[in-house]
């Protein structure tokens, strides 16, 4: 072999290290990118705008996939898990689907019945009663008799609240000039009894509002307080 085969063996081998020494810093550069991003996971994000309290249907989100060590812990993975479950908030086009957005809808127990009347949208719900909300019912009543004075009464005390709908415009009569041209239905999960009460103060008070109660408080209301007359501060 002369000089110069022996150089060009040289230069061959001295390449073949170049080589293998790229191709190794090139996996070290994939190892490390890996290591720092690790492997990808499937997550959801919302298509378009939820409205909050509505039940949540599978195809108002999209999958996506993310690095695993970038997903929040309370992510959602598994789409199924929202069966049965509505938006505690608005939801936004492309947020993240998270399980503290979301909350089981609230159901009936046992010997409860659903009934929904229309509250107005001003004085009676004011955007804070949700699904999951108790509330005290309460109605006021024209005097019954001549010489007898109107009043008002906590119908039912501590009414579970399973659902509110959208804001309904009301069209009212030439004698209900004063009344709300907008109202909600709320809908309650409620015994025989206190359902019947509603149903009632529907149908025959000249208002029926809603007391929003403090979570944790006892609803409950001592039947002396349940009914009141201008006399009784008089």
């Amino acid at each position: 072999m002369n000089s110069r085969q022996r150089r060009g063996v040289i230069l061959l081998l001295v390449s073949v290290l170049c080589a293998v020494g790229a191709f190794a810093g090139v996996l070290s550069v994939i190892h490390d990118a890996n290591s720092k991003v690790g492997p990808e996971v499937t997550a959801y994000r919302v298509k378009g705008e939820i409205e909050p309290y509505k039940e949540l249907k599978e195809s108002q989100f999209e999958k996506t996939s993310m690095p695993e060590r970038w997903l929040p812990g309370n992510a959602v993975t598994d789409l199924s898990r929202i069966r049965g479950m509505i938006a505690v908030t608005k939801l936004r086009a492309g947020s993240l689907l998270q399980s503290d957005m979301i909350v089981k809808r609230p159901e009936l127990r046992p010997g409860e019945q659903e009934i929904a009347i229309m509250i107005d949208a001003s004085t009676g719900v004011a955007g804070k009663i949700t699904p999951g909300s108790s509330v005290n019912i309460f109605a006021t009543f024209a005097a019954a008799k001549q010489g007898d004075t109107p009043q008002s009464k906590i119908i039912v005390s501590g009414a579970r609240v399973i659902d509110v709908g959208s804001l309904k415009a009301l069209d009212p009569g030439r004698d209900d000039r004063n009344k709300s041209t907008e109202a909600v239905p709320i809908t309650f999960a409620l015994g025989t009894v206190d359902a019947q009460r509603v149903a009632y103060a529907e149908s025959f008070a000249q208002h029926v509002r809603l007391a929003l109660v403090a979570p944790g408080s006892d609803p409950s209301v001592p039947p002396s307080d349940r009914t009141y007359r201008l006399e009784k501060d008089q």
